[in-house]
């Protein structure tokens, strides 16, 4: 490891060794470079690497086998997105569907949902995606247009989504719909929609990007879907302000793990290349700046290793508040973007081309400081904790 960091003691357990040695093959067999490439080109990573994720047993890792999960905690999420980073398989939604979208009815679905849904989340049968964000509506989640409206058994939902992580892959989408108008938060509602022979709905295009090549990122659309009763979230109306909001932590944590693993990959491949390019009849690591530079680097990002396994340790025992997940999201991304760049240059032209992982990472870290409630959200965040 770059960082001289000892592991957490939740992680110290010969189960989850083993674990992530079995995650780290599974992506080695399954992700080579040139299948990642491919993903890149073609802007999704196709179904088929779902099913192999379940027969892995890589989907529901968190879940409970009672319903078709590995029923493991959220240590094993951890290093499944761990191994994910380490890897370089940056457009693989599984974190989301795993870690995002499954709580979700876990903690707040109803007996009959869990049932239904659940074990095909586990199968690879559904493959999830959360629809909040709207062209009009981003942070401000209390401004969401898209409604629903009761029509006898079912809800007619009317409205559009943007930048759906999973979008042109996912048949179980969460989607935030106002099932009162005339309210706020106390207004909005979660309802699944199983996409498959769906009347009304439509993907749109699968949007160009910064970066995240291989994450298939779209438009849907709603016109007049209808959705049974029985798919609100929980039963009841006006609770999907809430469910969200207990859930956002842990969304904000994910994206800091993410984060600080992004961080720890760029180090590795820059201090492996400083070592070995040569300028001036000096290798680049040679030079005072290349090693005031990276120790810089280096202090920075073990501070931010330490945070995040901080924050993990607090979430494991139930600790974890709004505010303290709010710091990990904003603080970890800023230093992921800025150690990125800074690592980038010690590559020079070559930190440029598009074939060397640190370009692609360079470009794949701007979003972080975006999604999951940009990083001015957080900081709005915090300070009204001060």
């Amino acid at each position: 490891m770059v960082l001289n960091v000892d592991r957490p003691s939740f992680l110290a357990d010969e189960e989850l060794t083993i674990f992530e040695a079995g995650v780290s093959k599974f992506f080695e067999q399954n992700a080579p470079e040139e299948k990642i490439a491919q993903w890149r080109r073609e802007k999704r990573v196709e179904r088929d690497m779902w099913r192999k994720a379940a027969d892995a047993g890589l989907l529901g890792l968190s879940l409970p086998e009672a319903y078709g999960g590995a029923g493991g905690d959220y240590r094993h999420e951890v290093i499944l997105m761990e191994q994910l980073g380490r890897h370089g398989v940056d457009g693989f939604g599984i974190s989301l569907h795993n870690a995002i979208v499954a709580p979700y009815i876990l903690h707040y679905g109803t007996e009959e949902q869990k049932e239904r849904w659940l074990p095909g989340i586990c199968s690879g049968k559904f493959v999830t995606a959360i629809a909040m964000t709207e062209p009009g509506a981003g942070s401000d989640l209390q401004a969401i247009k898209t409604t629903a409206v009761r029509s006898g058994d079912h809800y007619v939902i009317n409205g559009s989504k943007t930048f759906i992580t999973n979008g042109q892959t996912a048949n179980l989408i969460c989607v935030v719909v106002k099932t009162d108008r005339a309210e706020g938060a106390k207004g909005v509602s979660l309802i699944f929609v199983e996409t498959d022979g769906a009347e009304g709905f439509q993907r749109g295009r699968n949007l160009d990007k910064l970066g995240q090549d291989a994450q298939d990122t779209s438009e849907l659309f709603f016109n007049d879907v209808r959705a049974p009763v029985g798919n609100l979230l929980g039963g009841a109306e006006g609770k999907g302000f809430y469910q969200l909001m207990g859930q956002l932590p842990q969304e904000r944590l994910n994206i800091a793990i993410q984060a600080i693993t992004a961080i720890e990959r760029a180090l590795s491949l820059t201090i492996d290349y400083v070592k070995q390019r040569k300028a001036f009849g000096k290798t680049i690591l040679d030079f005072q700046n290349t090693q005031f530079t990276l120790a810089e680097c280096k202090t920075e990002a073990t501070v931010g290793r330490v945070f995040v396994n901080h924050c993990i340790g607090l979430h494991l025992a139930g600790k974890l508040d709004a505010s303290t997940a709010s710091m990990a999201k904003y603080w970890l991304t800023d230093l992921e973007n800025k150690i990125v760049d800074r690592c980038l240059q010690f590559f020079g032209g070559y930190g440029y081309m598009e074939e060397y992982p640190i370009s692609r990472m360079y470009r794949d870290a701007r979003i972080q400081r975006i999604y999951g409630g940009t990083n001015e959200i957080m900081k709005v965040l915090i300070a009204r904790t001060l």
